[in-house]
């Protein structure tokens, strides 16, 4: 059986959405309302399609002046929702959303980082499987539990000191995932303080979709990164965003480029600014 490790067509997604060995997750979720992608879900979904929620299962609890927006949950807690949702050694997961991949690739990635690389991204997400005209389903669906194993690697995982240390080496390359109006701190809608890291490139996530919302090709990804940050190697390229979230659409988009894995640093700009220590740069 092929395994899918970055994106995946609507069109070879549904000879298996029955398939008791394939896992399809519904990642749609609104920062303006919290609870639509899941009223969205219960309304219609991709059939035997489960439901994730980015505050209640793809996130920990928030800590006033620690944490970012959306910390990482804890592991034995996420890894039993996993399980919950039928995933474990041997599952094919398929994550989609309505909003570019921002929120699916968190899940991607989360799955990714506790070692389960069969997991890839409805490319055109939502609005492709009903463009092209793909049964829906609605209400609940439960799936048989599994039992998921998870193996952490460390080494996806950038924390706020290891990012404190490279602004301003050579080696590395930090990229701001997010508007470049954010970036360089014209708006700020969200977080308390505006700006970017010292030293962060920018590398707006909505920017590896074309007119069409499918993501560009493996060629012009390659490009646009390749333009961005030169040959940084991927164990030295780290993406952040505002709460650790939309940045991961960008590591799956470097991924599918065929330039490795980078790194994340899931805590952010949101976490970067409770610590007033920290450097902010603008412009």
């Amino acid at each position: 059986m092929m395994t899918y490790k970055t994106l995946i067509s609507c069109r070879d997604l549904a000879p298996h959405i029955r398939d008791p060995n394939w896992a399809v997750v519904d990642c749609r979720f609104s920062l303006d309302d919290t609870q639509r992608g899941r009223r969205e879900y219960r309304h219609a979904h991709i059939p035997g399609a489960v439901y994730a929620h980015l505050d209640e299962d793809l996130s920990g609890p928030v800590v006033a002046g620690q944490t970012g927006r959306h910390p990482l949950p804890d592991i034995p807690r996420f890894a039993a929702r996993l399980s919950q949702w039928g995933i474990a050694d041997g599952v094919q997961v398929v994550a989609y959303d309505d909003s570019a991949g921002s929120m699916a690739a968190r899940l991607w990635w989360m799955l990714r980082w506790l070692g389960h690389d069969a997991v890839a991204v409805l490319d055109g997400g939502w609005q492709r499987w009903i463009a092209e005209k793909h049964p829906t389903h609605g209400g609940e669906e439960p799936r048989q539990a599994r039992a998921f194993a998870a193996r952490p690697r460390p080494e996806l995982v950038v924390d706020a000191d290891a990012v404190l240390r490279r602004p301003h080496d050579a080696d590395w390359r930090i990229v701001d995932s997010r508007a470049a109006v954010r970036y360089r701190g014209e708006q700020e809608p969200i977080d308390a303080l505006a700006g970017h890291i010292p030293g962060a490139v920018n590398a707006p996530h909505a920017e590896n979709l074309g007119p069409d919302g499918l993501f560009q090709s493996k060629e012009r990804l390659k490009e646009r990164f390749r333009e961005l940050l030169g040959d940084a190697p991927p164990a030295r390229t780290v993406f952040y965003c505002g709460s650790g979230v939309s940045a991961a659409q960008n590591v799956l988009a470097y991924l599918h480029a065929g330039l490795g894995e980078a790194c994340l640093y899931p805590g952010s700009w949101s976490e970067w600014i409770v610590d007033p220590s920290r450097p902010i740069e603008t412009g």
